[in-house]
């Protein structure tokens, strides 16, 4: 688990806010979410940010969101291990 605090954006009906969430879930990362649709305020904190779609994930003290659903940029943001792939590699001095 992560000691970094997350925060998301979201907004109604979109598929990728969803698959957010439920990886971060099964990271067992906590997070707060801010609702763009169902709060215009939020919406309106994301636009003063230049940010104008979802989700935007705020991690840590770091000033920029990380756009959409990027998994692996995620993880290492999080400073979570890597556990899905194999990074062993066998060499041949051939």
């Amino acid at each position: 688990m992560t000691e970094k605090s997350v925060l998301i954006y979201i907004s109604e009906e979109n598929k990728d806010c969803k698959k957010l969430m439920k990886q971060l879930d099964e990271w067992n990362v906590p997070y707060e979410v801010r609702n763009a649709t169902e709060n215009g305020n939020y919406k309106k904190e994301l636009q003063e940010k230049g940010v104008y779609g979802t989700p935007a994930t705020y991690i840590g003290k770091e000033p920029y969101a990380i756009l959409g659903f990027q998994k692996e940029k995620i993880r290492s943001s999080l400073g979570l291990a890597d556990t899905d792939l194999n990074h062993s590699k066998t060499y041949s001095s051939q």
